[in-house]
């Protein structure tokens, strides 16, 4: 699904955060093979360097700029540094699972502030300028835990949901200008950071039986950021193996 038919054209610009692994390293590898210059967002410099030079040995182009998302600071000069965005996927992140009396508020404030926050001064910075030049994707990165009860899942299922629901929003303030936002709702994944067992025990209770791949979440995201889904914004795809629907 290329989106640089002329090779003298400079390929679209896609900023993927938590981009040094798991779902978000995906992404940026298939943006990538898709023509697209990547920056890959992470606060580990090795594994940028790594998930740089894996793209740029596929073909690609890209490059890593660190940042603390939970750092306002730190989000500004990641938005001034990345400069015109075509597409913007907000993936960075992480799970607390857990009894709800076992979270302690400075865990709380943390998780919101990666979860949520972060995408939403992000979009902040960068959205407006979409909509000046009348064009633009925004992906955010949403979980079934969002859509359904998990028990020790209260909190990271709230921020999730807030994924969906400002990807809501932002379609109705910024489509009518141009920039399409939609969100993408995994289910279990297989990744480096992720429980193998537990993966798969949630994979189990899919209509497929199994957990994904993540790169089967960056095809979506893919699409989603393509021309393909041009008449697509405000939505929540759910990539969970049918999951929410039974």
């Amino acid at each position: 699904m290329s989106v640089q038919p002329d090779a003298d054209l400079e390929p679209p610009v896609a900023l993927v955060t938590g981009a040094t692994s798991g779902i978000g390293r995906a992404i940026a590898l298939k943006l990538a093979s898709d023509g697209y210059y990547v920056i890959v967002h992470g606060r580990d410099s090795q594994r940028g360097k790594e998930t740089v030079q894996e793209i740029e040995s596929n073909g690609g182009r890209g490059r890593f700029v660190p940042a603390d998302l939970t750092a306002p600071e730190d989000i500004a000069r990641l938005a001034a540094n990345a400069g015109a965005v075509d597409v913007l996927v907000n993936n960075a992140g992480f799970s607390w699972f857990g009894p709800t009396a076992d979270l302690a508020v400075p865990m709380f404030d943390s998780l919101f502030a990666s979860n949520v926050r972060s995408a939403y001064f992000l979009v902040a910075a960068i959205a407006p300028k979409m909509a000046e030049r009348g064009a633009g994707s925004i992906i955010n990165v949403a979980s079934m835990a969002g859509q359904i009860g998990l028990a020790g899942g209260a909190a990271y299922g709230a921020t999730k949901a807030a994924q969906a629901a400002l990807a809501r929003a932002w379609a109705a303030e910024f489509s009518p200008r141009g920039v399409r936002v939609n969100a993408v709702a995994p289910g279990p994944v297989f990744t480096r950071g992720a429980a193998p067992d537990r993966t798969e025990r949630l994979g189990s209770t899919t209509l497929l039986n199994r957990a994904a791949q993540a790169e089967e979440i960056a095809e979506v995201v893919a699409f989603l950021a393509s021309p393909k889904a041009g008449y697509i914004t405000g939505a929540t795809i759910a990539v969970d193996g049918g999951r929410t629907a039974i």
